[in-house]
């Protein structure tokens, strides 16, 4: 291939990611918006600059473009999560640490936040939880405690319910604290982690 062949190969490719990306923001923002029932592919292509049959050269649909952003979100935050329990010393810090990452993230991305939980609703997937991201951050979560279990940084208990409770904590502050302006991650990690630990503390001793 010749030096002018890899340049047009170079700027197709370029151009493709830039398209793609274009409709990955388009569709968040939609989404946000209008929710996953309201939004349509026709709303989707009109928030960007490309032709209307553009957005099938690279989803097949509107749940195809809605699923690659709540993976690309997903992996992103499960990232940032695994790499900051991985940080901590003891206990305490596994908790806060898991808190205050997952309220600031969704803080400093309020249109992810929105994309989130206007579509709970769809398959009743993030409703309960048992969505494809959830469900994979949930299981990350549980094998992180289960191996600070072994450091002895945690408590012997059961790590299903542990997992469980430190996710439903969080789930739930986090609708608390978005309905707020400014957001303020730090003051709710702080309380959660707070009531958390005395929570389980309390029911080791009673066990």
């Amino acid at each position: 291939m010749n030096i002018e062949s890899k340049t047009v190969t170079g700027k197709r490719a370029s151009n493709r990611a830039s398209n793609r990306d274009a409709i990955l923001a388009a569709a968040r923002a939609v989404f946000a918006e209008l929710g996953y029932g309201g939004a349509s592919v026709r709303d989707i292509s009109r928030r960007t600059e490309l032709a209307t049959g553009t957005f099938y050269n690279y989803f097949s649909s509107k749940e195809d473009v809605f699923e690659a952003l709540t993976q690309e979100t997903g992996e992103e935050l499960r990232a940032l999560l695994s790499r900051a329990r991985k940080q901590a010393d003891n206990f305490e810090q596994f908790i806060e640490a898991s808190y205050l990452t997952y309220f600031t993230y969704y803080a400093e991305n309020p249109e992810n936040y929105r994309l989130v939980r206007s579509n709970r609703g769809r398959d009743a997937g993030n409703l309960k939880m048992q969505g494809p991201q959830v469900t994979a951050g949930l299981a990350e979560m549980r094998q992180d405690i289960e191996r600070a279990m072994k450091l002895g940084m945690i408590p012997k208990s059961d790590a299903a319910l542990l997992t469980a409770a430190i996710g439903g904590v969080a789930f739930s502050i986090l609708d608390e604290i978005m309905q707020h302006d400014p957001v303020d991650p730090n003051r709710a990690a702080k309380f959660a982690s707070a009531l958390f630990m005395q929570g389980l503390n309390g029911s080791l001793t009673d066990a």
